[in-house]
C-alpha cells in the first residue's frame, strides 16, 4: 500500500509564540510532525507538505492577519520538520514532470495562497504523479486548513487517517467539529504511536 504523508502549514508564523498567526500549544506537536516526516522518509513514503507564501496584498489579509508573507522569516517552515531532499513546488504553472524527475525528493512542499490546498495549481497533478493508496495528514490549524486538505483527500475515495496528537486548532469546539465531519465522511483517527 503507498501511503503518502501530509504535513500541513507547519510554518514559524503559526507553530511558535512569535509567530504573525500563533495558534496556542503548536509548539508542543513539532516534534511529533518531524518524527511523522522523517518515518515517511525511512519508509520511502513521500511527504507532501503545504506551506502558505502569501503576497504583500494577498486578499486573505482582509479575514487574518498578515502572516507567511513570502520570503519573510515567518514563512519558514520549522527547521525540525524539513527533509534533506526536497522540492518546493510553487502556485504558479511549472514543469512538474522536471521538477519531480527522478522521484528523490522525499518532501515535495506545495506553496500555497488560500487555506485550502486543492485550490492550488500544481496539488492535483503532484497527487496524480505519486498514485497514492492513503493519506496520513497533520499539522494545523485542525478546523481550518487541516480539515480543507481532509476533505479534498477525502474525495479522491483513498482512506484518509488523520494524527490527533500531531494536530493543534483554534477552539477546541471548532476542532472537535472538523474531526467529526472528517470522520463522517470516511475518515478515521490515529494516534502517532499507531503511524509511526
Amino acid at each position: 500500500m503507498k501511503t503518502v504523508f501530509f504535513d500541513i502549514d507547519t510554518q514559524l508564523d503559526f507553530l511558535y509564540p512569535a509567530g504573525a498567526l500563533y495558534v496556542p500549544g503548536a509548539e508542543r506537536i513539532v516534534p511529533a510532525i518531524a518524527r511523522l516526516n522523517r518515518v515517511a522518509a525511512q519508509r520511502g513514503m513521500p511527504v507532501i507538505s503545504t506551506t502558505d507564501a502569501h503576497l504583500e496584498d494577498d486578499v486573505e489579509f482582509k479575514i487574518w492577519p498578515r502572516h507567511c508573507v513570502a520570503g519573510t522569516i515567518g514563512q519558514h517552515k520549522a527547521e525540525s520538520t524539513l527533509l534533506e531532499k526536497r522540492v518546493v513546488i510553487p502556485n504558479r504553472a511549472c514543469d512538474l514532470a522536471g521538477d519531480l524527475a527522478g522521484g528523490g525528493a522525499q518532501q515535495i512542499v506545495v506553496e500555497k495562497q488560500t487555506v485550502d490546498a486543492f485550490a492550488t495549481i500544481n496539488l492535483g497533478g503532484i497527487l496524480g504523479r505519486l498514485q497514492a493508496d492513503r493519506y496520513v495528514i497533520y499539522g494545523v490549524v485542525t478546523e481550518i486548513c487541516v480539515l480543507y486538505a481532509a476533505r479534498g483527500l477525502l474525495e479522491t475515495g483513498k482512506p484518509v487517517v488523520v494524527v490527533t496528537d500531531a494536530i493543534e486548532g483554534l477552539k477546541a469546539e471548532d476542532t472537535e467539529r472538523a474531526l467529526a465531519e472528517i470522520r463522517s465522511a470516511g475518515g478515521t483517527l490515529a494516534t502517532l504511536g499507531q503511524v509511526a
